[in-house]
Order: structure tokens, then sequence, then C-alpha cells
């Protein structure tokens, strides 16, 4: 049995996971097994510029936080190698940092997650890592309003040309 001193740090680690979990509005898990140092350098560092927290967790304490939260769905795929990516304020960024790294490894491979409080497979992970940030649809919202915007603007000012030189 461990001792009083050992639980105590693991159930206030538990704790600690359960909040952290609690105020993310995205979560993935992760098997990370296979990889190298050096592309979990490069991982870690993607992750980091995306202001997602990353990082390697023990399947029972994960599995302790979520229930603590009342969340039951990630028991089953917590099991093997698991990392945990957590996001505050980015619904898909874990996802698609993530995501874009499974694709190119062989042993790598997304296991479940999270957004605003919906459970999702690693289909729907996967999925989830295609959808481009909220920046890229931004600019892709403004770019397909621009062009119409530009032929109202060309057009009106063919009517005040067409209207100057009538005068």
């Amino acid at each position: 049995m461990p001792s009083a001193k050992v639980l105590e740090s693991k159930q206030a680690r538990v704790e600690e996971l359960a909040e952290l979990l609690k105020n993310s509005v995205s979560v993935v898990l992760v098997d990370y097994k296979g990889i190298t140092v050096e592309q979990d350098t490069a991982l870690r560092k993607n992750l980091r510029e995306a202001n997602v927290k990353y990082f390697v967790e023990k399947n029972t304490l994960l599995k302790r936080a979520f229930n603590a939260n009342g969340v039951t769905d990630f028991d089953e795929v917590l099991n093997g190698t698991t990392a945990v990516a957590v996001s505050a304020d980015d619904q898909t960024a874990p996802a698609r940092i993530l995501g874009e790294f499974a694709e190119k490894s062989e042993t790598f491979k997304l296991k479940a997650g999270s957004v605003e409080g919906e459970f999702y497979d690693e289909t729907k992970i996967m999925a989830l890592s295609k959808i481009p940030s909220k920046d890229v649809l931004l600019a892709q919202l403004v770019g397909s309003l621009q062009g119409p915007i530009q032929k109202l603007a060309a057009v009106l000012q063919a009517v005040v040309d067409k209207n100057g030189e009538a005068a």
C-alpha cells in the first residue's frame, strides 16, 4: 500500500488535472509510442505555439480526473501510452496539430477527445483535425465577401463616371 504522502500527492494531481480538464474547451488523447525525441520536440513546439498544453500522464490519474468531472467516456481508451493535449481557447488546435502529426506517423495514434464537453471518438477527432484554424476560416470568409463588394464598388464607380460624362 502506498504511503500517505504518495496518496496525498496523487490526489492533489487528480484535483489539478480535473480542474484543467474542466476549464478546457478541447482535449485530445493520443497514443504516442514509437516517436523519436526529435519528433516529440517538434510536436511539442507546434503545440506550444498554438497555446496548447501537452503532457504525458498516467491513465489511472486521468481516469480519476475525468470521473471527478462526471465524464466516463474516456474510460475505454485510457490504456497503453497516453499523452494529453488541452486547449483553453481553441476548439480545433489540439486535434488539428496532433491529427497532422498522426497522418505522418505509423505508430502515433489519436485515441479520443472532447470539444466543449462533447465526446469524440478516434474517427470524429480525425475529422475535426481537418477543419482549418479559426484565423484561416475568417480569412476565407473575408475573401468570399470581398469579391461581391468589389464588383458592387466597380458598378457604382461606372455609374458615377457615366453621370460625370453626361454633365
